[in-house]
């Protein structure tokens, strides 16, 4: 099967299926003028401002409420020498480490505070307004928040074990954004920001201005952050296991603008929940937590042009948060609502799958996201496959920690 052009939408390209709010979304956001392409990924849904899984290349011009609040997150995978078949037997202990001794959920602090040299950047100096959130920081590094964000155990086709993990600037991050969309509103960059609309239009930022230029550093220096916080993660990870040789790995943003070259022209390609798949670039994507995860390789095809070198980040939800686990009175186990996954559902499933979870909540459960082989499917073409990568063991934070980013 070929990749999916579903359709060509005034010059975006949509791969896959999508509901008509997505479409919507990703029109308005391709309508601004200095847009210069679009195209949606096959795992798109509607997000805030722009769709998960959105593209778009501006000349001149970049978007804060395009990359997001959670600026840099992303995914690392490395391939270890370990043997799944050794590590099994061992897997519940293993986990049981992992999920106490890595910081998972909101506003955590890393009990064992990591250095790293982006906590030394002079970009903190540069930009005044981030001065104050240095200490925010240093503090949160290496640290793996919740909603969707998870530290996996995968066995590949020949059977070794790789770790993978999945999140990015943290508060640090978050701040950033909020305080970017506040100046770009009117308001101090410390303001109590109002928060974004679904259904907004982008907020831009010209690159020509002292502001467009900050954000663009700024983002940068979070980007740097959620790569030394994935490193620092993975590193752990691989101390409880013994720190076994990595013989392969693989990083990648989908949070993130990057300034690229389409059509003969430079742009800056925002990619909101999407993965950069340029010829030759190597990118992991995770599916659900009972479900295959892929390392991919972009590929030369006009398809691949056509989604400006771009492939998706992950399955992509067809239930929001409270469909699938319903409503709870806030600090308590009481169902105000019940939602259309139940624990005995998504135990079943991960049982047949044959992964063992640490913390998640029904809100993550493999019932609310597409599965990741169909949605790949629509994206032949653009990349292909190195490695399948089956999960065996998940760490998420608790089913008790309710995620305020929303993806």
């Amino acid at each position: 099967m070929k990749g999916t052009l579903l359709k060509n939408v005034d010059g975006i390209a949509v791969f896959g299926e999508h509901d008509q709010a997505t479409f919507d979304q990703i029109r308005r956001c391709a309508a601004d003028a200095p847009v210069r392409g679009a195209a949606l990924m096959a795992d798109g849904h509607k997000g805030y401002s722009m769709p998960v899984g959105g593209v778009v290349a501006y000349a001149g011009a970049i978007s804060p409420s395009g990359v997001g609040y959670d600026i840099g997150c992303g995914n690392e995978a490395v391939r270890t020498e370990v043997r799944v078949d050794a590590v099994l037997p061992e897997i519940n202990p293993l986990l049981d480490r992992i999920f106490s001794e890595v910081s998972f959920g909101v506003g955590r602090k890393n009990a064992h505070p990591v250095a790293a040299p982006v906590l030394d950047s002079p970009t903190w100096a540069d930009i005044p307004a981030l001065r104050p959130l240095h200490h925010l920081a240093a503090s949160q590094l290496g640290t793996v928040g919740s909603g969707n964000h998870y530290v996996d155990l995968l066995a590949d086709e020949a059977g070794y074990l790789w770790v993978a993990c999945h999140f990015g600037s943290r508060g640090f991050g978050y701040k950033t954004a909020s305080g970017f969309l506040n100046l770009a509103a009117g308001r101090q960059f410390d303001a109590k920001a109002p928060g974004e609309s679904m259904d907004q239009p982008a907020t831009l930022l010209s690159l020509a201005t002292p502001t467009g230029q900050d954000y663009f550093q700024a983002m940068q220096l979070a980007g740097e952050y959620a790569y030394a916080g994935r490193d620092a993660v993975v590193a752990q990870v691989l101390g409880i296991l013994g720190n076994p040789a990595v013989t392969e790995k693989v990083h990648n943003h989908h949070n993130f603008a990057w300034l690229e070259r389409h059509g003969g022209q430079d742009v800056y390609v925002v990619r909101k929940g999407a993965t950069p798949a340029w010829p030759g670039q190597r990118g992991f994507v995770g599916g659900s937590m009972g479900d295959v995860a892929y390392v991919v390789e972009g590929t030369a095809s006009p398809l691949a042009d056509a989604a400006l070198h771009s492939t998706v980040h992950g399955a992509g939800r067809v239930m929001s948060r409270t469909e699938a686990a319903g409503k709870r009175k806030w600090g308590t186990n009481i169902v105000l609502r019940p939602g259309k996954v139940s624990p005995q559902m998504m135990a079943e499933w991960l049982e047949r799958e044959g992964v063992t979870l640490r913390g998640g909540g029904l809100d993550e459960s493999p019932h609310a996201y597409r599965r990741l082989p169909d949605v790949l499917a629509a994206q032949e073409g653009t990349v292909r496959v190195l490695h399948t990568l089956r999960p065996v063991g998940v760490c998420m934070a608790g089913a008790d920690i309710v995620d305020p980013y929303k993806d």
